[in-house]
């Protein structure tokens, strides 16, 4: 079986796995005040290009979201993001159960847009707000669930719309890499860490065993935070097993060099579906493909390939998710597109 539901079914970049086994021989203060975390943190602080920012690393992205969000929310804030956002779709409602709603917007392409959240901000101004939740956070997803990608300027338009409403922009990173190498994309680190004031840098999905970067660029964030981690768990004793894969990740460009394969096998599945006519519920330049199939051509390759499903299009057609990673081979996606130009 050939699985292409998802960007996590491959272990780690061997690199990263050798790293590991370096700080595994040595000994090491504990929860990440080991020299591999302090190592990593100031090559991720050289990136961005950010001196002045915090870096923490953590063991998934689930819990990143969860902990940083409850960190800076009064129990009475809300934070704002689109329908198909992460925090609302795909962690069990995990930020609600610490105590927040989450609001949502309508996107058909998985992007938030400055009118949107000035829509939102105006409709607490109708009532005393002490009867509602008050929007305090932005979230937003580089690149989105959707495999779409903000430019940078709007994520600066985005980011201005936040200041002048006194809201915090968040950005999910979990598969930035995946992002920041696509094709048409005008971002860097260093643009998302001037346009936001804390996101996280996914390993996970983009060569790591486990664990997520996340970045705080404002002072208040600091305060604390560590103590937070800790109530969620997430302060590992052996810290080194995280700072020492972002170590890796961050040395000679590896995170943004292996991240460009995925992306490069994605387009070619793009573009052999698209040449036997193919439509897609989105258009996606990143490791993430939504293709409209036709049910019996999933019917007949679904004992070789694994693909997500997304939704039920109509009788005969399904939006799936064809998602590659780091560690695709070049070959399985070879046969994949043997098999769209045989049975398409």
């Amino acid at each position: 079986m050939i699985y292409l539901n998802c960007d996590y079914n491959e272990g780690a970049h061997p690199k990263v796995i050798e790293n590991i086994i370096k700080a595994n021989s040595t000994q090491e203060f504990g929860y990440g005040y080991d020299s591999y975390s302090a190592h990593a943190k100031e090559l991720i602080k050289k990136a961005i290009k950010r001196p002045d920012a915090q870096v923490h690393f953590m063991v998934s992205g689930t819990p990143t979201n969860v902990t940083f969000i409850s960190h800076v929310l009064r129990p009475y804030e809300t934070e704002i993001c689109t329908q198909t956002g992460h925090i609302n779709v795909h962690e069990s409602g995990s930020v609600e159960a610490r105590g927040h709603k989450v609001t949502t917007v309508i996107s058909k392409d998985g992007k938030i847009y400055p009118d949107q959240i000035q829509e939102i901000m105006e409709e607490i101004t109708y009532e005393p707000s002490c009867h509602l939740v008050i929007p305090k956070m932005v979230y937003l997803t580089i690149p989105t669930e959707l495999g779409t990608m903000y430019t940078k300027s709007e994520l600066e338009a985005i980011y201005k719309k936040c200041q002048d409403l006194d809201l915090y922009l968040y950005v999910d990173g979990a598969r930035l890499g995946y992002g920041l190498t696509s094709e048409g994309c005008d971002l860097s680190l260093e643009t998302i860490a001037n346009n936001c004031d804390a996101f996280y840098i996914g390993g996970t999905k983009c060569g790591a065993l486990c664990g997520e970067a996340i970045v705080l660029l404002r002072d208040e964030f600091e305060a604390n935070f560590l103590n937070s981690v800790k109530q969620a768990g997430q302060l590992l004793a052996k810290g080194r097993l995280l700072g020492s894969q972002f170590e890796a990740l961050f040395t000679n460009n590896l995170y943004f060099d292996i991240c460009k394969n995925a992306n490069r096998l994605a387009i070619k599945v793009r573009d052999a579906l698209e040449a036997k006519g193919i439509e897609f519920d989105v258009h996606s330049n990143t490791n993430q493909q939504f293709p409209i199939l036709p049910n019996s051509f999933v019917e007949q390759v679904k004992d070789e390939f694994a693909f997500e499903f997304v939704k039920k299009i109509d009788q005969d057609h399904t939006c799936y998710r064809i998602c590659t990673s780091w560690a695709t081979k070049e070959e399985n996606i070879d046969k994949l597109i043997e098999k769209i130009n045989e049975l398409l």
